[in-house]
């Protein structure tokens, strides 16, 4: 069993996490995001099963598992699955790649295509479960291990600290705690007391993760919760440089809100380097929701949207890019 550094946990208070999405934080995302100042990347999470049963032969898997040299020391694999003996063979082979400084074990994913397999969030349900999973991946795994979860699967029936006290007894070396139910989704307001709450009652490292969006919220977090880390999820979404208005605002300087020109030349980027990982056709069919999210309240973003979703060819939506900015000023 491994442990995280203290020079880690200090790394920690200094800027945010990039929390796990899927469909969005791949490798090119992921690189944007931790040179705008992200402390740590996770990747989208992969399915412990599917890796024992494929390996990293299929194009998604690798794509999945792909990591840059630049993320090294700074990407986090994130796994799924409720089955002990899956969990541990996959954290045991991913964590020998060297590629990763740290397995995150997913107990907050909601979505019914994955907690109908009792994975995901559907593991809140059931802590003697969640406990063997937890065990099993600290057991083989030659890295620390983490844990992402929410407060339960249903209101009412809330189980973070349950979870906790058995992640302390497995020897997880980390908690990440959305402070929303499965039930809500991402519906609502997430409940920063209970944050505060499972830091008060575990000696583990917590992050607290739900409705930062910008350096404010950020310092408000560390303030109301006394957490030790935070993490950005959707608030990152064609916006990086919210890693560097969080590090601004912790650190006491200047926020720099972006220019057009600079969100312009890193969506270029991001659509460039996602054409160049995932090939020219996914690419760009995958970029279409990103740019979205770039030009968010901006003049002219509907009428965009419809042009994107024609596209097929990365030339053209280099142009479109282009002209857009050239012709919309914001809001």
């Amino acid at each position: 069993m491994t442990r995280l550094t203290q020079s880690f946990l200090q790394e920690l208070r200094s800027g945010a996490v990039l929390a796990p999405m899927a469909g969005v934080t791949d490798m090119p995302f992921r690189r944007l995001c931790l040179e705008m100042g992200a402390v740590y990347g996770v990747t989208e999470m992969v399915s412990a099963k599917g890796y024992q049963m494929n390996g990293d032969t299929l194009r998604a898997a690798r794509e999945l598992l792909a990591t840059d040299p630049s993320e090294q020391g700074r990407v986090a694999l994130q796994l799924f699955g409720h089955e002990p003996d899956v969990v541990a063979l996959a954290a045991e082979r991913l964590s020998r790649s060297g590629k990763y400084f740290m397995i995150d074990l997913n107990m907050g994913c909601p979505v019914p295509k994955v907690t109908r397999n009792g994975e995901g969030s559907a593991l809140m349900r059931s802590p003697e479960t969640a406990y063997q999973v937890m065990r099993a991946a600290v057991e083989a795994s030659c890295v620390p291990v983490s844990v992402k979860m929410r407060l339960g699967f249903e209101d009412g029936q809330e189980t973070y600290l349950e979870i906790a006290r058995m992640a302390e007894k497995a020897g997880i070396s980390l908690l990440t705690l959305h402070a929303r139910t499965r039930s809500q989704y991402y519906a609502g307001k997430a409940d920063w007391t209970k944050i505060r709450q499972l830091k008060a009652c575990t000696s583990l490292p917590v992050i607290g993760n739900g409705d930062i969006r910008d350096g404010e919220g950020a310092l408000r977090m560390f303030a109301e919760t006394g957490c030790d880390g935070i993490a950005v999820g959707r608030a990152a979404e064609g916006n990086p440089f919210v890693f560097r208005e969080i590090r601004d605002a912790l650190a006491g300087r200047a926020v720099r809100v972006p220019a057009p020109e600079e969100r312009r030349a890193v969506l270029l980027r991001h659509a460039r380097e996602l054409c160049a990982f995932k090939g020219e056709e996914l690419g760009v069919r995958e970029m279409r929701r990103h740019v979205m999210s770039y030009v968010h309240g901006m003049r002219g973003a509907t009428a965009l949207r419809r042009t994107v979703n024609s596209l097929t060819r990365l030339e053209a939506l280099l142009d479109t890019i282009c002209r857009f900015f050239e012709e919309t000023e914001p809001v």
